[in-house]
């Protein structure tokens, strides 16, 4: 049976909700498989979430795993392409850390790309009606450490594949004047690439690169 490990994260920086655990929950409350679904809202700690993840995957052993987290001021839904091993923090995690000029993991790779089909996930996405684009930068905070993570903790496991997508915020719960779509289109969007990602193989050659 295909094991599939699915992550959101709980609120931060302020805000009371966060649209990647919400959706998440949602989608875990929807999943009518056949593959299994583990899902679990992550805490936004880089010790905390880093850790939680690694025995998630070594208690499943998945064969897909996708991490989900916010990114205020975006307009879709972005898989993130490349994950690079630095932690330098704007602002605290939960827990009041904030490293600067850290590694995610000591004495790994300068960056892993992701190992799930990112270019087909997003034409997935967009062919689903929500807006998505491909993302080259998953940030600095603890969401490119998760990824980073991830892809650390399956580097070499060709039976399995991770990666990490960025959803914007939630319309209900979203600050005045930011991008936001609706709770129901951020679901529907990442349903629709998480199936991409269990069924695709073999990422679609498809222009991704941006200009600057």
């Amino acid at each position: 049976m295909t094991t599939i490990v699915l992550t959101g994260f709980e609120p931060f920086a302020g805000d009371a909700t966060n649209p990647s655990g919400d959706a998440v929950r949602l989608l875990a409350e929807r999943w009518a498989g056949p593959e299994t679904l583990v899902s679990e809202v992550l805490p936004v700690e880089f010790a905390g979430a880093s850790a939680r993840l690694r025995a998630l995957i070594r208690e499943h052993s998945p064969d897909v795993v996708l991490a989900v987290g916010l990114a205020g001021g975006r307009t879709g839904l972005t898989p993130e392409r490349v994950a690079i091993n630095l932690a330098d923090a704007r602002i605290p995690d939960n827990t009041g850390d904030q490293p600067l000029d850290r590694p995610s993991v000591a004495d790994a790779p300068a960056a892993y790309f992701a190992t799930l089909p990112v270019k087909a996930m997003t034409a997935a996405i967009a062919a689903a009606g929500v807006p998505a684009s491909l993302s080259h930068s998953a940030g600095t905070f603890v969401c490119n450490h998760v990824m980073f993570t991830a892809l650390h903790a399956t580097a070499g496991a060709d039976d399995i594949r991770a990666g990490f997508l960025h959803v914007p915020y939630a319309s209900e719960d979203a600050p005045d004047g930011v991008s936001s779509l609706p709770l129901d289109d951020i679901v529907r969007g990442l349903a629709a690439a998480l199936r991409t990602a269990i069924d695709v193989r073999e990422d679609t050659p498809l222009p991704g690169g941006t200009l600057h």
